[in-house]
Order: C-alpha cells, then sequence, then structure tokens
C-alpha cells in the first residue's frame, strides 16, 4: 500500500506542477505559478526515490502507469474532459501492467 501511495503522490506532484507551468506559459497566468509549478516539479523527483523497490527502471516504468491513470483522472476532475470507454480500458490495462511488474513473483 505504501508503494501506491507515492506513485499517487508522484502523480499528483507532476501533474499538478506541470499544470502549473501550463497555465503560467499558456494561458498568462503569474509568474509564481510557473515558479511553484517547478517546486513541485522537484518535489516529484524526489519522491520516487522514496519507494522501496530496488530498481530505478522497474519502479519508474511501474509509475508510468500511475501516470496515466493519474492524468485521465486530472482531465476528468480538473479539465472537465469526460473520458471515454477507450480511455478506460486504456487506463485498466495499464494498471493491469503495473501489477505484473511490481508485484509478480521472481526468483
Amino acid at each position: 500500500m505504501f508503494a501506491v501511495l507515492l506513485f499517487i503522490a508522484a502523480g499528483l506532484a507532476e501533474i499538478g506542477g506541470g499544470y502549473l507551468v501550463w497555465l503560467w506559459l499558456k494561458e498568462s497566468r503569474p509568474t509564481w505559478y510557473g515558479i511553484a509549478g517547478a517546486l513541485i516539479l522537484v518535489l516529484y523527483g524526489v519522491i520516487p526515490t522514496l519507494q522501496r523497490f530496488p530498481s530505478f527502471g522497474r519502479v519508474y516504468a511501474a509509475y508510468g502507469g500511475v501516470f496515466i491513470i493519474l492524468a485521465v483522472l486530472w482531465g476528468w476532475m480538473v479539465d472537465r474532459k469526460m473520458p471515454d470507454l477507450y480511455d478506460w480500458i486504456g487506463a485498466a490495462i495499464c494498471l493491469v501492467g503495473v501489477s505484473v511488474m511490481l508485484w509478480a513473483p521472481r526468483s
């Protein structure tokens, strides 16, 4: 459960930080949006290092699947873009992939 919470925290930091930078650059929001976004993105870089899995590549590959799911949810909740059936199917496939990568029995 700790791994899942860290993936969610990393995803929210990456998406939230990127969103603030997007608003600053694309929608002419104040400079502090960009600064806050950049600081949050630095935090995103730190959060995955708290994972207990020993492999950097495996952690980041699994995180990628979680990121996709969070991005779909962010688009729905923040941008008000309702995901369609194929978005949900893709997110479910990612969730299965993440589960296999992290928790498959290995010798």
